[in-house]
């Protein structure tokens, strides 16, 4: 598999360009800045971490000295006052102008990013940590070479990165997607030159629904995954992301089920049922 060099990230000031509704559960934010020049990624599921403000605030509040010492001096803000840090990934990177966009899932009741990415307007200030390097270690979609069929699974956390990993292969690509939103509205079109066949799972509106309408359990992602049946190949890689649990339970279908090499089998878990973003720092 290839490998990335330890890329220095560093930290950007960033205002919103525009905002554009995708669907129900997303919204798109464009992000322009002076020093977005210095900012190099070649996208796929490139991970960023962002700073937003706190309802009152005009810009996110952090450390004055933002060097290495970042973090630390993050964490010792008084809570409700520093800056909400959360993980996202780079949706899409332009140049003339230099713009990145990040989609937002709109979550229910909304927490503090999804809120404020609800009542984003041209103008409003955040902050990001991201690559000065294009190559670098926060991108985990590195199938190896010879790869001869990709496979993709995530839910609505993870459809930014795996549209723009569709985007990004090769013409003739061979690849299969599962791809689960809470609302047939989430549904996007995708510009690919793979050879892909996208399954969109639809949600029903209570999140939870234990059966369907006929009283037989409601299918789930792994359910999907695994009643499917997959082009033949001799080198397939997997990348598979969203809810923890979720993600584990796919990466045990495709190695122990399918056979997969564990070595091409790439999952993140960007979210675990149940806590939140800084809950799940804390427990790792």
């Amino acid at each position: 598999m290839t490998t990335a060099v330890a890329a220095p990230f560093r930290f950007f000031s960033l205002q919103v360009a525009r905002t554009r509704r995708l669907g129900p559960s997303l919204v798109r934010v464009t992000f322009t800045g002076a020093d977005l020049h210095a900012f190099h990624s070649d996208g796929r599921d490139q991970s960023l971490s962002l700073f937003l403000p706190h309802p009152g605030q005009a810009e996110p509040v952090v450390p004055l000295e933002f060097g290495d010492g970042w973090w630390q001096g993050w964490r010792e803000l008084p809570d409700g006052v520093r800056a909400v840090m959360r993980s996202y990934t780079l949706r899409s990177l332009r140049r003339n102008p230099d713009e990145i966009d990040i989609d937002f899932v709109l979550h229910t009741p909304a927490g503090p990013a999804s809120g404020w990415a609800s009542r984003a307007a041209a103008g409003d200030r955040v902050l990001l940590l991201g690559p000065a390097l294009a190559d670098n270690r926060a991108i985990r979609f590195r199938p190896p070479a010879g790869t001869d069929l990709v496979v993709l699974c995530g839910d609505e956390t993870a459809v930014p990165a795996a549209t723009a990993v569709l985007e990004s292969l090769p013409a003739g690509t061979p690849a299969r997607a599962w791809l689960e939103v809470p609302h047939a509205g989430d549904i996007q079109d995708v510009a690919t030159e793979a050879d892909a066949e996208i399954t969109w799972l639809v949600r029903h509106e209570a999140p939870h629904r234990p059966r369907d309408a006929g009283g037989a359990p409601a299918p789930t992602a792994v359910d999907a995954v695994r009643a499917a049946r997959l082009p033949s190949a001799e080198r397939p890689y997997a990348w598979i992301a969203g809810e923890s649990g979720r993600v584990k339970e796919l990466r045990r279908h495709f190695v122990g089920e399918r056979g997969f090499d564990r070595r091409h089998v790439t999952f993140v878990g960007y979210w675990r049922q149940g806590m939140t973003e800084e809950q799940l720092r804390a427990a790792e």
